[in-house]
C-alpha cells in the first residue's frame, strides 16, 4: 500500500472498529465499502475479516460473563448453514460482481434498519442498540422468517465476512441488554471468521500482501478498541444503532452508483 492509502484504511479500521467495540457489529460491513474501494475486494476481505476476528475474540474474553449461550446456539446453526455457500461464492464469483452483490446487500439491509429505528424508535430499553420491538413468537412458524434471515446473513457472511446486519435483525429481538447483545454477537463473529479463516489458509488466500496489511492495521484495531470500550458504556446504544445505519446506507448508495 502507498503510503496515503494506508492511512486512510488505517482510519477507516479505526472507526468502525471502535464502533463494534461500543454496539457489537457493524465493524466489517462498515469498512468494506471504503477498504474494497482501496484495495479491492479480494485483499480488502481477508484483512477486515482477520481484524473482526480479533476484535471479536478480545470482546468475548473480556465479556464472558454477557454472553447468552441458548441465542448463540441458534444463531450459529442457522447461520452456519447458509455459510458455505457464502464462501463458494467468495471464491468462484467475480470480483466486480461481488461488489455489485455487496452494495445491493448493503443498501437494502440498511435503509430497513434505519427505518424501524426512526419509525419505531426503542422507548423502552435505550440499552440496546438495536432498538428491538415485540419478542418473537415462541412458535417455530414464527421464527421461520427470521430463521431464513439468519442463514441469509451466513451466506453473505461467507462472501464478505460482514453478515452481521441480517444477524441483528433476529438478535434485537431476543437478545434486549446492551452488554448480552455485544457479547453474544462477538461470540458469533469469533466462531465464523474462525472457519472463514481456515478456510482462507487452506485455500491460500493469506498472501504475503494480506499479512503485512493485515500487521500494519493493528494499532489502528488496538487504538479503536481502546476509544470503543470507553464510550461504550456512557452512550445511549440507539444513538449509535441510528448513525451507524446512517453511515452504512450512504455507503452502499455509494458503491450501487461506483462499484
Amino acid at each position: 500500500m502507498s503510503p496515503l492509502v494506508f492511512g486512510l484504511v488505517g482510519l477507516t479500521v479505526l472507526i468502525t472498529h471502535a464502533l463494534e467495540a461500543i454496539t457489537g457489529f457493524g465493524c466489517t460491513v462498515l469498512a468494506l465499502p471504503f477498504v474494497t474501494a482501496l484495495v479491492g475486494v479480494k485483499t480488502g476481505v481477508p484483512i477486515l475479516a482477520s481484524l473482526a476476528w480479533l476484535l471479536a475474540l478480545y470482546i468475548v474474553i473480556t465479556k464472558w460473563k454477557f454472553i447468552n449461550f441458548k441465542e448463540f446456539a441458534i444463531i450459529v446453526f442457522f447461520v452456519g448453514l447458509g455459510l458455505p455457500f457464502g464462501m463458494l461464492a467468495f471464491k468462484n464469483l467475480d470480483a466486480r460482481m461481488l461488489k455489485k452483490i455487496l452494495a445491493v446487500f448493503i443498501t437494502l439491509s440498511a435503509a430497513w434498519q434505519v427505518y424501524r429505528r426512526f419509525k419505531r424508535p426503542n422507548r423502552t430499553n435505550p440499552n440496546c442498540p438495536a432498538a428491538p420491538e415485540a419478542p418473537l413468537s415462541g412458535s417455530p412458524w414464527g421464527r421461520l422468517p427470521y430463521y431464513l434471515l439468519l442463514i441469509l446473513g451466513g451466506m453473505v457472511h461467507g462472501a464478505f465476512a460482514s453478515g452481521g446486519p441480517l444477524v441483528v435483525l433476529y438478535a434485537s429481538k431476543t437478545l434486549t441488554d446492551k452488554g448480552s447483545f455485544r457479547a453474544t454477537l462477538c461470540l458469533l463473529w469469533t466462531t465464523l471468521n474462525t472457519i472463514l479463516l481456515m478456510n482462507y489458509l487452506r485455500s491460500g488466500v493469506f498472501t504475503a500482501p494480506i499479512i503485512s496489511g493485515t500487521a500494519g492495521m493493528l494499532p489502528f484495531l488496538v487504538a479503536g478498541i481502546i476509544v470503543g470500550e470507553k464510550i461504550h458504556y456512557k452512550v445511549d446504544g440507539e444513538i449509535f444503532g441510528k448513525l451507524i445505519f446512517l453511515v452504512l446506507f450512504a455507503t452502499g448508495i455509494f458503491m450501487l452508483f461506483l462499484a
